[in-house]
């Protein structure tokens, strides 16, 4: 079920979502400064490629430690809000009809992720 999801994202925007993504962290590893948000924007460009059967999980405080959560205010402040808002807007839309639901899921999957990247990983659902 989750790979006629996938196809179905793919064919009405979920390309289009993964090449902004894809574009913006190339743009963000010209810079030295730029490379750890550019790796963030890659986690978040392979989830909007292919969102159904993946899940996001925090990884242990004890191996990012504090960095991350510093990271994660940065990133909220430069565009993270913004992307996230983006992605409740589209999730809003699509949970207007019930055909949208599962898709408004997906954006609000990726919208927690967009807040705060740093810190998360991205693993397959066992189900």
């Amino acid at each position: 079920m989750s790979f006629i999801g996938n196809l179905i994202w793919l064919i009405f925007g979920g390309v289009l979502i993964f090449l902004e993504y894809l574009v913006s962290s190339i743009l963000l590893m010209f810079t030295i400064i730029g490379i750890p948000f550019g790796i963030q924007t890659l986690k978040l460009a392979f989830l909007a490629l292919w969102p159904f059967g993946k899940r996001v999980e925090s990884i242990d405080v004890g191996d990012s430690g504090c960095l991350s959560t510093v990271m994660n205010i940065i990133w909220i402040f430069i565009g993270g809000i913004w992307i996230s808002l983006t992605h409740l807007l589209f999730a809003l839309l699509l949970g207007i009809t019930i055909i949208g639901i599962p898709f408004a899921l997906q954006h609000l999957k990726l919208a927690k992720l967009a807040l705060t990247p740093f810190g998360k990983q991205i693993v397959e659902d066992d189900a």
